[in-house]
Protein backbone atom coordinates (compact mmCIF):
# COMPACT_ATOMS: atom_id res chain seq x y z
CA UNK A 1 0.00 0.00 0.00
CA UNK A 2 3.09 2.47 0.33
CA UNK A 3 4.18 2.37 -2.61
CA UNK A 4 0.81 4.20 -3.98
CA UNK A 5 0.10 7.40 -3.94
CA UNK A 6 -3.52 9.05 -4.23
CA UNK A 7 -4.82 10.33 -7.30
CA UNK A 8 -7.31 12.60 -6.38
CA UNK A 9 -7.24 13.19 -2.48
CA UNK A 10 -8.01 17.34 -2.18
CA UNK A 11 -8.44 19.33 1.12
CA UNK A 12 -11.76 20.35 1.65
CA UNK A 13 -11.45 21.51 5.17
CA UNK A 14 -12.65 25.02 4.08
CA UNK A 15 -15.32 24.21 1.73
CA UNK A 16 -18.76 25.10 3.07
CA UNK A 17 -20.58 22.15 4.53
CA UNK A 18 -23.67 20.45 2.88
CA UNK A 19 -24.35 17.35 5.33
CA UNK A 20 -23.45 17.12 8.82
CA UNK A 21 -24.02 14.21 11.81
CA UNK A 22 -23.98 14.91 15.19
CA UNK A 23 -24.28 11.50 17.64
CA UNK A 24 -26.49 9.68 14.65
CA UNK A 25 -27.69 6.86 15.94
CA UNK A 26 -30.26 4.29 14.94
CA UNK A 27 -31.36 1.33 16.86
CA UNK A 28 -33.94 -1.88 15.97
CA UNK A 29 -35.80 -3.70 18.78
CA UNK A 30 -36.22 -2.86 22.16
CA UNK A 31 -35.54 -4.16 25.60
CA UNK A 32 -33.04 -6.97 25.85
CA UNK A 33 -33.08 -7.33 21.68
CA UNK A 34 -32.36 -3.94 21.21
CA UNK A 35 -29.52 -3.33 18.45
CA UNK A 36 -27.68 -0.26 17.50
CA UNK A 37 -27.03 -0.88 13.87
CA UNK A 38 -25.38 2.81 13.98
CA UNK A 39 -23.99 4.10 16.98
CA UNK A 40 -23.37 7.81 17.84
CA UNK A 41 -21.49 8.65 14.89
CA UNK A 42 -20.07 12.37 14.16
CA UNK A 43 -19.62 13.44 10.09
CA UNK A 44 -18.63 16.39 8.50
CA UNK A 45 -19.11 16.15 4.65
CA UNK A 46 -18.21 19.31 2.33
CA UNK A 47 -19.27 20.74 -0.82
CA UNK A 48 -17.47 18.99 -3.91
CA UNK A 49 -16.05 16.57 -1.69
CA UNK A 50 -15.14 12.45 -2.67
CA UNK A 51 -16.38 11.14 0.44
CA UNK A 52 -15.87 7.08 0.99
CA UNK A 53 -17.57 4.59 4.14
CA UNK A 54 -15.67 1.85 4.35
CA UNK A 55 -16.90 -1.22 6.01
CA UNK A 56 -17.38 -4.80 6.63
CA UNK A 57 -20.83 -6.38 5.86
CA UNK A 58 -22.84 -5.48 8.80
CA UNK A 59 -20.90 -2.40 10.16
CA UNK A 60 -23.80 -0.02 9.62
CA UNK A 61 -22.74 1.74 6.78
CA UNK A 62 -25.67 0.68 4.58
CA UNK A 63 -28.21 1.78 7.79
CA UNK A 64 -26.54 5.22 7.84
CA UNK A 65 -26.92 6.07 4.33
CA UNK A 66 -30.68 5.01 3.96
CA UNK A 67 -30.47 7.66 7.14
CA UNK A 68 -29.13 10.31 5.30
CA UNK A 69 -31.36 9.68 2.46
CA UNK A 70 -34.24 9.95 4.68
CA UNK A 71 -35.26 6.31 4.22
CA UNK A 72 -34.96 5.68 7.99
CA UNK A 73 -35.82 8.09 10.91
CA UNK A 74 -32.73 8.55 13.18
CA UNK A 75 -33.06 7.32 16.58
CA UNK A 76 -30.91 9.41 18.29
CA UNK A 77 -28.76 12.22 17.00
CA UNK A 78 -29.28 14.67 14.57
CA UNK A 79 -28.38 15.38 10.86
CA UNK A 80 -28.12 18.93 8.93
CA UNK A 81 -28.18 19.92 5.84
CA UNK A 82 -26.20 23.26 4.50
CA UNK A 83 -25.32 23.96 8.07
CA UNK A 84 -29.19 23.83 9.63
CA UNK A 85 -31.37 20.86 11.10
CA UNK A 86 -33.04 18.93 8.51
CA UNK A 87 -36.71 18.82 7.94
CA UNK A 88 -38.37 15.66 6.65
CA UNK A 89 -41.39 15.48 8.48
CA UNK A 90 -43.88 15.53 5.73
CA UNK A 91 -44.16 14.41 2.22
CA UNK A 92 -44.12 17.78 0.45
CA UNK A 93 -40.66 18.42 2.72
CA UNK A 94 -38.94 14.99 1.77
CA UNK A 95 -40.03 15.04 -1.96
CA UNK A 96 -37.84 18.63 -1.67
CA UNK A 97 -34.86 17.72 0.43
CA UNK A 98 -34.50 14.87 -2.70
CA UNK A 99 -34.44 17.14 -4.90
CA UNK A 100 -30.92 17.74 -3.10
CA UNK A 101 -29.79 14.15 -2.04
CA UNK A 102 -29.91 11.37 -4.76
CA UNK A 103 -28.50 7.66 -4.95
CA UNK A 104 -27.20 4.77 -7.02
CA UNK A 105 -27.74 1.46 -5.51
CA UNK A 106 -25.67 -1.82 -5.24
CA UNK A 107 -28.15 -3.59 -7.73
CA UNK A 108 -29.09 -2.29 -11.01
CA UNK A 109 -31.58 -4.71 -11.99
CA UNK A 110 -33.66 -3.72 -8.79
CA UNK A 111 -33.73 -0.13 -9.19
CA UNK A 112 -36.08 0.63 -12.40
CA UNK A 113 -39.38 -0.23 -12.75
CA UNK A 114 -39.51 -3.04 -15.43
CA UNK A 115 -43.07 -1.46 -16.72
CA UNK A 116 -41.04 2.10 -17.53
CA UNK A 117 -39.06 2.35 -20.45
CA UNK A 118 -35.61 4.04 -20.52
CA UNK A 119 -37.58 7.08 -22.09
CA UNK A 120 -39.38 7.40 -19.21
CA UNK A 121 -37.12 7.39 -16.67
CA UNK A 122 -35.01 9.72 -18.12
CA UNK A 123 -38.00 12.45 -18.70
CA UNK A 124 -39.11 12.02 -15.02
CA UNK A 125 -35.98 13.33 -14.05
CA UNK A 126 -36.01 16.45 -16.91
CA UNK A 127 -39.54 16.66 -15.08
CA UNK A 128 -38.37 16.91 -11.41
CA UNK A 129 -35.63 19.66 -12.32
CA UNK A 130 -38.31 22.10 -13.78
CA UNK A 131 -38.44 21.24 -17.69
CA UNK A 132 -41.95 19.48 -17.97
CA UNK A 133 -42.72 22.14 -20.21
CA UNK A 134 -39.63 22.08 -22.23
CA UNK A 135 -40.01 21.05 -26.54
CA UNK A 136 -40.07 17.77 -26.80
CA UNK A 137 -36.57 18.71 -28.81
CA UNK A 138 -35.07 19.88 -26.16
CA UNK A 139 -35.77 17.10 -24.09
CA UNK A 140 -34.66 14.91 -26.34
CA UNK A 141 -31.25 16.95 -26.34
CA UNK A 142 -31.06 16.58 -22.95
CA UNK A 143 -31.45 12.75 -23.00
CA UNK A 144 -28.69 12.63 -25.68
CA UNK A 145 -25.99 14.61 -23.35
CA UNK A 146 -27.08 12.53 -20.64
CA UNK A 147 -26.75 9.15 -22.45
CA UNK A 148 -23.66 10.53 -23.79
CA UNK A 149 -21.81 11.65 -20.87
CA UNK A 150 -21.47 8.10 -19.62
CA UNK A 151 -21.05 6.11 -23.30
CA UNK A 152 -23.90 5.59 -24.26
CA UNK A 153 -26.17 6.17 -27.48
CA UNK A 154 -29.79 7.33 -27.05
CA UNK A 155 -30.95 6.42 -30.24
CA UNK A 156 -30.15 3.03 -29.19
CA UNK A 157 -31.51 3.05 -26.19
CA UNK A 158 -34.92 4.61 -27.18
CA UNK A 159 -37.95 2.48 -26.43
CA UNK A 160 -35.89 0.35 -24.75
CA UNK A 161 -36.69 -1.42 -21.29
CA UNK A 162 -33.94 -1.23 -18.59
CA UNK A 163 -34.06 -4.71 -18.32
CA UNK A 164 -32.71 -5.45 -21.79
CA UNK A 165 -29.16 -3.79 -20.70
CA UNK A 166 -26.58 -5.71 -19.10
CA UNK A 167 -25.63 -4.56 -15.79
CA UNK A 168 -22.62 -2.24 -16.88
CA UNK A 169 -25.45 0.04 -19.43
CA UNK A 170 -27.89 -0.39 -15.84
CA UNK A 171 -25.71 1.00 -13.36
CA UNK A 172 -24.00 3.53 -16.45
CA UNK A 173 -27.82 4.78 -17.04
CA UNK A 174 -28.08 5.64 -13.57
CA UNK A 175 -25.35 8.04 -13.65
CA UNK A 176 -27.23 9.47 -16.29
CA UNK A 177 -30.05 10.48 -14.25
CA UNK A 178 -27.40 11.99 -11.70
CA UNK A 179 -26.29 14.37 -14.96
CA UNK A 180 -29.77 15.27 -15.15
CA UNK A 181 -31.04 15.79 -12.09
CA UNK A 182 -27.55 17.23 -10.72
CA UNK A 183 -28.64 16.94 -7.05
CA UNK A 184 -26.03 18.82 -4.56
CA UNK A 185 -25.27 15.04 -2.91
CA UNK A 186 -24.98 11.80 -4.44
CA UNK A 187 -25.04 8.80 -2.38
CA UNK A 188 -23.34 5.47 -4.03
CA UNK A 189 -23.69 2.40 -2.20
CA UNK A 190 -21.59 -0.30 -3.49
CA UNK A 191 -22.10 0.70 -7.30
CA UNK A 192 -19.38 -1.28 -8.47
CA UNK A 193 -20.45 -4.72 -6.40
CA UNK A 194 -22.25 -6.43 -9.23
CA UNK A 195 -20.12 -5.55 -12.22
CA UNK A 196 -16.80 -6.37 -13.88
CA UNK A 197 -13.44 -5.13 -13.46
CA UNK A 198 -13.54 -3.16 -16.22
CA UNK A 199 -17.11 -1.29 -16.16
CA UNK A 200 -15.78 -0.87 -12.50
CA UNK A 201 -12.98 1.35 -13.33
CA UNK A 202 -15.74 3.32 -16.06
CA UNK A 203 -18.38 3.87 -13.33
CA UNK A 204 -15.74 5.28 -10.97
CA UNK A 205 -14.07 7.36 -13.61
CA UNK A 206 -17.60 8.85 -14.45
CA UNK A 207 -18.23 9.35 -10.85
CA UNK A 208 -15.49 11.65 -10.13
CA UNK A 209 -16.24 13.48 -13.77
CA UNK A 210 -19.36 14.03 -12.54
CA UNK A 211 -18.39 15.14 -9.46
CA UNK A 212 -16.01 17.86 -10.91
CA UNK A 213 -18.09 18.56 -13.58
CA UNK A 214 -21.77 19.59 -11.39
CA UNK A 215 -19.39 20.18 -7.97
CA UNK A 216 -21.35 17.61 -6.33
CA UNK A 217 -20.55 15.70 -2.76
CA UNK A 218 -20.35 12.25 -3.63
CA UNK A 219 -20.81 9.98 -0.15
CA UNK A 220 -19.46 6.08 -1.59
CA UNK A 221 -20.49 3.35 0.39
CA UNK A 222 -18.26 0.34 -0.43
CA UNK A 223 -16.19 -2.73 1.61
CA UNK A 224 -13.18 -2.27 -0.76
CA UNK A 225 -10.70 0.11 0.86
CA UNK A 226 -8.23 -0.46 -1.77
CA UNK A 227 -10.74 1.54 -4.12
CA UNK A 228 -11.69 4.05 -1.12
CA UNK A 229 -7.52 5.09 -0.99
CA UNK A 230 -7.55 5.54 -5.29
CA UNK A 231 -10.75 7.80 -4.85
CA UNK A 232 -12.01 9.59 -2.07
CA UNK A 233 -10.69 12.89 -0.16
CA UNK A 234 -11.60 11.83 3.16
CA UNK A 235 -12.44 7.88 4.53
CA UNK A 236 -14.36 6.84 7.35
CA UNK A 237 -13.97 3.63 8.67
CA UNK A 238 -16.95 1.87 10.28
CA UNK A 239 -17.31 -1.03 12.52
CA UNK A 240 -20.30 -2.10 15.12
CA UNK A 241 -21.64 1.02 13.83
CA UNK A 242 -19.27 3.22 14.72
CA UNK A 243 -16.83 5.14 13.13
CA UNK A 244 -13.07 3.80 14.17
CA UNK A 245 -11.19 6.08 12.23
CA UNK A 246 -11.33 8.77 9.48
CA UNK A 247 -9.46 11.07 7.86
CA UNK A 248 -7.08 11.73 4.31
CA UNK A 249 -6.61 8.84 2.36
CA UNK A 250 -2.74 8.66 3.11
CA UNK A 251 -3.35 9.48 6.57
CA UNK A 252 -5.85 6.69 7.65
CA UNK A 253 -4.29 4.38 4.98
CA UNK A 254 -0.21 4.67 5.33
CA UNK A 255 -0.42 4.99 9.22
CA UNK A 256 -3.98 3.70 10.51
CA UNK A 257 -3.93 3.82 14.06
CA UNK A 258 -7.58 1.61 14.59
CA UNK A 259 -6.84 -2.61 14.82
CA UNK A 260 -10.28 -2.86 12.24
CA UNK A 261 -8.33 -0.85 9.64
CA UNK A 262 -5.27 -2.29 9.89
CA UNK A 263 -7.11 -5.94 9.54
CA UNK A 264 -9.00 -4.14 6.68
CA UNK A 265 -5.33 -3.38 4.64
CA UNK A 266 -3.54 -6.77 5.90
CA UNK A 267 -6.47 -8.37 4.12
CA UNK A 268 -5.91 -6.78 0.75
CA UNK A 269 -4.27 -9.57 -1.46
CA UNK A 270 -0.60 -8.27 -2.54
CA UNK A 271 0.95 -10.43 -5.56
CA UNK A 272 4.52 -9.41 -4.52
CA UNK A 273 3.75 -11.29 -0.89
CA UNK A 274 2.34 -14.35 0.42
CA UNK A 275 -1.52 -14.55 1.57
CA UNK A 276 -1.56 -13.80 5.41
CA UNK A 277 -4.79 -16.00 6.16
CA UNK A 278 -4.49 -15.48 10.15
CA UNK A 279 -7.40 -12.70 10.48
CA UNK A 280 -9.35 -15.70 8.65
CA UNK A 281 -8.40 -18.19 11.08
CA UNK A 282 -9.23 -15.10 13.87
CA UNK A 283 -12.84 -14.32 12.19
CA UNK A 284 -13.81 -18.17 12.26
CA UNK A 285 -12.50 -18.30 15.91
CA UNK A 286 -14.92 -15.17 16.92
CA UNK A 287 -17.52 -16.91 15.02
Amino acid sequence: MSEIKTQNAKDFTDAPLCLSGRGVTKAFGIGEKRKLAVDHVDFDFHEGEFVSIVGESGSGKTTLSKMLLGLLNVTEGQILFRGKPRDISSGRKKREYWKGIQAIFQDPFSSYNVFHKIDSVLLDCINMRGGKHLPKEKKIEMMTEACSFVNLKFAELTNKYPFELSGGQMQRLMIARIFLLRPNILLADEPTSMIDACSRATILDMLLKLRDETGMTVIFITHDIGLAYYISDSVYIMEHGKFVEAGAPDKVMLTPEAPYTKRLISDVPKIHEPWDLSTVDLLQQEA
